[in-house]
Protein backbone atom coordinates (compact mmCIF):
# COMPACT_ATOMS: atom_id res chain seq x y z
CA UNK A 1 0.00 0.00 0.00
CA UNK A 2 1.74 3.58 -1.16
CA UNK A 3 1.91 5.81 2.00
CA UNK A 4 -0.51 8.34 0.35
CA UNK A 5 -3.48 6.25 0.31
CA UNK A 6 -3.66 6.55 3.77
CA UNK A 7 -4.51 9.91 4.05
CA UNK A 8 -8.07 9.52 2.75
CA UNK A 9 -8.25 6.51 4.50
CA UNK A 10 -7.71 8.07 7.75
CA UNK A 11 -11.01 10.65 6.93
CA UNK A 12 -13.06 7.29 7.13
CA UNK A 13 -11.14 6.09 10.65
CA UNK A 14 -11.99 9.80 11.57
CA UNK A 15 -15.45 9.49 10.92
CA UNK A 16 -16.08 5.94 12.48
CA UNK A 17 -14.11 7.44 15.67
CA UNK A 18 -16.76 10.15 15.66
CA UNK A 19 -19.77 8.31 14.65
CA UNK A 20 -19.69 4.96 15.41
CA UNK A 21 -17.32 5.26 18.67
CA UNK A 22 -18.63 8.40 19.75
CA UNK A 23 -14.93 9.71 20.41
CA UNK A 24 -14.37 12.75 21.69
CA UNK A 25 -13.09 16.03 19.25
CA UNK A 26 -9.90 15.60 21.84
CA UNK A 27 -9.64 12.31 21.33
CA UNK A 28 -10.38 12.72 17.64
CA UNK A 29 -7.74 15.50 17.51
CA UNK A 30 -5.11 13.75 19.30
CA UNK A 31 -5.31 10.40 17.21
CA UNK A 32 -5.48 12.22 13.93
CA UNK A 33 -1.86 14.04 14.65
CA UNK A 34 -0.17 11.01 15.65
CA UNK A 35 -1.42 9.15 13.09
CA UNK A 36 0.02 11.95 10.11
CA UNK A 37 3.01 12.24 11.66
CA UNK A 38 3.19 8.47 10.61
CA UNK A 39 2.18 8.64 7.22
CA UNK A 40 4.64 11.80 6.76
CA UNK A 41 7.37 9.83 7.82
CA UNK A 42 6.86 6.87 5.76
CA UNK A 43 5.95 8.76 3.07
CA UNK A 44 9.36 10.47 3.44
CA UNK A 45 11.58 7.24 3.95
CA UNK A 46 9.32 4.10 2.07
CA UNK A 47 6.39 5.73 0.41
CA UNK A 48 5.42 2.26 -1.28
CA UNK A 49 4.89 -0.18 1.38
CA UNK A 50 3.05 -0.12 4.82
CA UNK A 51 5.06 -3.00 6.72
CA UNK A 52 5.87 -3.96 10.57
CA UNK A 53 9.47 -2.69 9.69
CA UNK A 54 7.58 0.91 8.47
CA UNK A 55 6.64 0.71 12.85
CA UNK A 56 9.57 -0.01 13.96
CA UNK A 57 11.87 2.39 12.27
CA UNK A 58 8.99 5.02 13.50
CA UNK A 59 9.38 4.49 16.80
CA UNK A 60 12.90 4.94 16.55
CA UNK A 61 12.80 7.69 15.19
CA UNK A 62 10.46 9.17 17.93
CA UNK A 63 13.13 7.69 20.23
CA UNK A 64 15.39 9.85 18.67
CA UNK A 65 13.31 12.89 18.45
CA UNK A 66 13.08 13.14 22.25
CA UNK A 67 9.90 11.86 22.75
CA UNK A 68 8.91 11.14 25.99
CA UNK A 69 7.93 7.21 26.42
CA UNK A 70 4.34 8.36 27.18
CA UNK A 71 3.87 10.44 24.11
CA UNK A 72 5.33 7.41 22.19
CA UNK A 73 3.14 4.81 23.55
CA UNK A 74 -0.11 7.30 23.07
CA UNK A 75 1.03 7.32 19.66
CA UNK A 76 1.73 3.98 18.73
CA UNK A 77 -1.85 3.44 20.58
CA UNK A 78 -3.52 5.41 17.83
CA UNK A 79 -1.54 3.56 14.99
CA UNK A 80 -2.70 0.21 16.47
CA UNK A 81 -6.45 1.36 16.43
CA UNK A 82 -6.34 2.98 12.91
CA UNK A 83 -4.65 -0.33 11.41
CA UNK A 84 -7.03 -2.61 13.36
CA UNK A 85 -9.39 -0.38 11.72
CA UNK A 86 -8.32 -1.25 7.80
CA UNK A 87 -8.07 -4.89 9.00
CA UNK A 88 -11.58 -4.73 9.59
CA UNK A 89 -12.40 -2.99 6.76
CA UNK A 90 -10.79 -5.42 4.85
CA UNK A 91 -8.28 -3.05 3.78
CA UNK A 92 -5.00 -4.53 4.80
CA UNK A 93 -4.55 -8.28 5.57
CA UNK A 94 -2.65 -8.04 8.53
CA UNK A 95 -1.79 -5.88 11.18
CA UNK A 96 1.71 -4.53 11.15
CA UNK A 97 2.10 -3.98 14.85
CA UNK A 98 0.63 -7.32 15.48
CA UNK A 99 2.93 -8.90 18.38
CA UNK A 100 5.56 -5.69 18.26
CA UNK A 101 6.75 -5.16 21.44
CA UNK A 102 6.00 -1.43 22.30
CA UNK A 103 7.97 0.46 25.35
CA UNK A 104 7.14 0.47 28.62
CA UNK A 105 5.07 3.21 30.17
CA UNK A 106 4.95 3.08 33.93
CA UNK A 107 1.80 5.59 34.54
CA UNK A 108 2.55 7.54 37.80
CA UNK A 109 0.32 6.14 41.44
CA UNK A 110 -2.25 8.33 42.22
CA UNK A 111 -1.85 10.09 45.57
CA UNK A 112 -4.43 8.75 47.55
CA UNK A 113 -5.89 9.26 51.51
CA UNK A 114 -5.42 6.26 54.58
CA UNK A 115 -9.07 4.68 55.51
CA UNK A 116 -8.20 6.64 59.05
CA UNK A 117 -7.08 10.17 56.81
CA UNK A 118 -10.63 9.88 55.47
CA UNK A 119 -12.69 9.14 58.03
CA UNK A 120 -11.10 12.01 60.13
CA UNK A 121 -11.58 14.54 56.39
CA UNK A 122 -15.48 13.04 56.80
CA UNK A 123 -15.63 13.84 60.42
CA UNK A 124 -13.87 17.19 60.63
CA UNK A 125 -17.04 20.08 61.16
CA UNK A 126 -17.41 23.44 60.39
CA UNK A 127 -19.86 25.86 61.48
CA UNK A 128 -23.26 24.91 60.80
CA UNK A 129 -24.50 27.19 58.12
CA UNK A 130 -21.44 25.36 55.28
CA UNK A 131 -21.02 22.07 57.20
CA UNK A 132 -24.04 20.01 56.53
CA UNK A 133 -23.65 20.83 52.64
CA UNK A 134 -19.68 20.44 52.98
CA UNK A 135 -20.50 17.31 54.47
CA UNK A 136 -22.29 15.58 52.04
CA UNK A 137 -20.31 16.74 49.25
CA UNK A 138 -17.59 14.88 50.93
CA UNK A 139 -19.81 12.02 52.07
CA UNK A 140 -20.29 11.78 48.35
CA UNK A 141 -17.68 12.02 46.90
CA UNK A 142 -16.00 9.18 48.78
CA UNK A 143 -19.01 7.19 48.56
CA UNK A 144 -18.96 7.77 44.50
CA UNK A 145 -16.12 8.53 43.51
CA UNK A 146 -17.81 10.94 41.62
CA UNK A 147 -15.32 13.02 39.05
CA UNK A 148 -16.31 17.16 40.01
CA UNK A 149 -17.96 17.81 36.72
CA UNK A 150 -20.41 15.14 37.91
CA UNK A 151 -21.08 16.48 41.42
CA UNK A 152 -21.78 19.99 40.44
CA UNK A 153 -24.11 18.73 37.50
CA UNK A 154 -26.43 16.37 39.89
CA UNK A 155 -29.90 17.33 39.99
CA UNK A 156 -32.09 16.46 43.49
CA UNK A 157 -33.95 14.03 40.20
CA UNK A 158 -31.05 12.28 39.95
CA UNK A 159 -30.45 10.84 43.56
CA UNK A 160 -32.60 7.80 44.41
CA UNK A 161 -32.74 7.57 48.32
CA UNK A 162 -35.30 4.76 48.65
CA UNK A 163 -33.19 2.66 45.84
CA UNK A 164 -30.47 3.76 47.16
CA UNK A 165 -28.23 4.90 43.72
CA UNK A 166 -27.78 7.98 41.78
CA UNK A 167 -27.53 8.72 38.14
CA UNK A 168 -24.57 10.43 37.26
CA UNK A 169 -23.79 11.65 33.61
CA UNK A 170 -20.36 11.73 32.69
CA UNK A 171 -17.96 12.19 29.90
CA UNK A 172 -20.26 13.13 26.32
CA UNK A 173 -23.06 12.90 28.60
CA UNK A 174 -23.28 8.90 29.41
CA UNK A 175 -25.01 8.03 32.15
CA UNK A 176 -24.29 5.64 34.49
CA UNK A 177 -25.73 4.05 37.68
CA UNK A 178 -23.87 4.52 40.90
CA UNK A 179 -25.00 2.65 43.99
CA UNK A 180 -25.20 4.36 47.27
CA UNK A 181 -24.18 3.47 51.09
CA UNK A 182 -25.64 3.86 54.36
CA UNK A 183 -23.81 6.98 55.38
CA UNK A 184 -24.25 8.85 51.95
CA UNK A 185 -27.93 8.58 51.93
CA UNK A 186 -27.97 9.42 55.63
CA UNK A 187 -26.11 12.61 54.56
CA UNK A 188 -28.02 13.30 51.73
CA UNK A 189 -31.45 12.88 53.47
CA UNK A 190 -30.60 15.18 56.40
CA UNK A 191 -28.85 17.26 54.17
CA UNK A 192 -32.21 17.97 51.91
CA UNK A 193 -34.55 17.94 54.69
CA UNK A 194 -32.47 21.25 56.79
CA UNK A 195 -31.37 23.03 53.85
CA UNK A 196 -33.67 22.99 51.66
CA UNK A 197 -31.56 23.63 48.20
CA UNK A 198 -33.52 26.07 45.57
CA UNK A 199 -33.97 24.86 42.08
CA UNK A 200 -33.07 21.96 40.13
CA UNK A 201 -29.56 21.12 41.41
CA UNK A 202 -28.34 18.98 44.57
CA UNK A 203 -25.74 21.85 44.97
CA UNK A 204 -27.01 25.20 44.11
CA UNK A 205 -25.08 28.45 44.35
CA UNK A 206 -26.72 31.11 46.00
CA UNK A 207 -28.72 31.68 42.56
CA UNK A 208 -29.87 28.24 42.13
CA UNK A 209 -27.12 27.75 39.53
CA UNK A 210 -24.69 25.22 39.77
CA UNK A 211 -21.68 25.77 42.00
CA UNK A 212 -18.30 25.72 40.59
CA UNK A 213 -15.98 23.37 40.47
CA UNK A 214 -13.73 25.86 42.05
CA UNK A 215 -15.92 26.75 45.01
CA UNK A 216 -15.96 22.45 45.78
CA UNK A 217 -11.69 22.59 45.22
CA UNK A 218 -11.94 25.39 48.19
CA UNK A 219 -14.15 23.03 50.32
CA UNK A 220 -11.77 20.11 50.18
CA UNK A 221 -8.60 21.73 50.68
CA UNK A 222 -10.21 23.61 53.64
CA UNK A 223 -11.16 20.61 55.48
CA UNK A 224 -7.46 18.85 54.02
CA UNK A 225 -6.24 21.58 55.69
CA UNK A 226 -7.97 20.54 58.96
CA UNK A 227 -6.23 16.93 58.91
CA UNK A 228 -2.92 18.73 57.49
CA UNK A 229 -3.55 17.44 54.09
CA UNK A 230 -4.71 20.54 52.26
CA UNK A 231 -2.94 19.87 49.06
CA UNK A 232 -5.69 17.31 48.38
CA UNK A 233 -8.33 17.94 45.72
CA UNK A 234 -11.47 16.31 44.67
CA UNK A 235 -9.87 13.74 42.83
CA UNK A 236 -7.85 12.68 45.17
CA UNK A 237 -10.76 11.75 46.82
CA UNK A 238 -11.90 9.89 43.62
CA UNK A 239 -8.67 8.59 43.76
CA UNK A 240 -9.02 6.82 47.56
CA UNK A 241 -12.58 5.63 46.38
CA UNK A 242 -11.16 3.48 43.57
CA UNK A 243 -8.32 2.42 45.98
CA UNK A 244 -10.01 1.34 49.04
CA UNK A 245 -12.55 -0.72 47.05
CA UNK A 246 -9.83 -2.70 45.30
CA UNK A 247 -7.95 -2.97 48.74
CA UNK A 248 -11.49 -4.03 50.09
CA UNK A 249 -11.61 -6.75 47.55
CA UNK A 250 -12.89 -5.49 44.32
CA UNK A 251 -12.04 -5.83 40.91
CA UNK A 252 -10.99 -3.63 38.48
CA UNK A 253 -14.11 -4.52 35.59
CA UNK A 254 -15.87 -3.06 38.74
CA UNK A 255 -14.11 -0.18 39.71
CA UNK A 256 -14.00 0.77 35.79
CA UNK A 257 -17.69 0.99 35.74
CA UNK A 258 -18.15 2.63 38.86
CA UNK A 259 -15.78 5.75 37.33
CA UNK A 260 -17.13 5.87 34.35
CA UNK A 261 -13.91 4.98 32.12
CA UNK A 262 -14.75 3.92 28.91
CA UNK A 263 -11.54 1.99 28.39
CA UNK A 264 -10.02 -0.12 31.57
CA UNK A 265 -6.55 0.91 30.49
CA UNK A 266 -7.46 4.04 32.26
CA UNK A 267 -8.49 2.24 35.25
CA UNK A 268 -4.89 0.15 35.11
CA UNK A 269 -3.05 2.99 37.34
CA UNK A 270 -4.84 1.06 40.24
CA UNK A 271 -3.04 -1.79 39.07
CA UNK A 272 -0.37 -2.37 41.67
CA UNK A 273 -3.17 -2.29 43.98
CA UNK A 274 -4.20 -5.17 42.67
CA UNK A 275 -1.35 -6.85 42.39
CA UNK A 276 -0.26 -6.54 45.84
CA UNK A 277 -3.92 -8.03 46.63
CA UNK A 278 -3.09 -11.09 44.34
CA UNK A 279 0.52 -11.91 46.30
CA UNK A 280 -1.19 -11.79 49.87
CA UNK A 281 -4.19 -14.08 48.48
CA UNK A 282 -1.71 -16.12 46.91
CA UNK A 283 0.84 -16.01 50.10
CA UNK A 284 -1.88 -16.39 52.46
CA UNK A 285 -4.26 -19.51 50.58
CA UNK A 286 -1.81 -21.70 48.31
CA UNK A 287 0.07 -24.40 50.30
CA UNK A 288 3.42 -23.26 49.29
CA UNK A 289 2.96 -19.59 49.26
Amino acid sequence: MKAKELYGLLDRYVNHLASERGASPHTIDAYSRDILEFIKYIEDGSPHFLKRENVESYMGYLRDKGKKVRSIVRGLSALRGFFNFLLGEGIIKENPMEDLEVPRFKLPIPEVLSEEEMLSLLETQEDRKTSIRDKTILELLYATGLRVSELIQLKKSDINLEGGFLIASGKRSKERVVPLGEYSRKAVKEYLEQEKPIGPYLFPNRQGGKLTRQTVWKIIRKYGAKIERGHISPHTIRHTFATHLLEGGADLRSVQLLLGHEDISTTQIYTHIDRKRLKEVHKKYHPRG
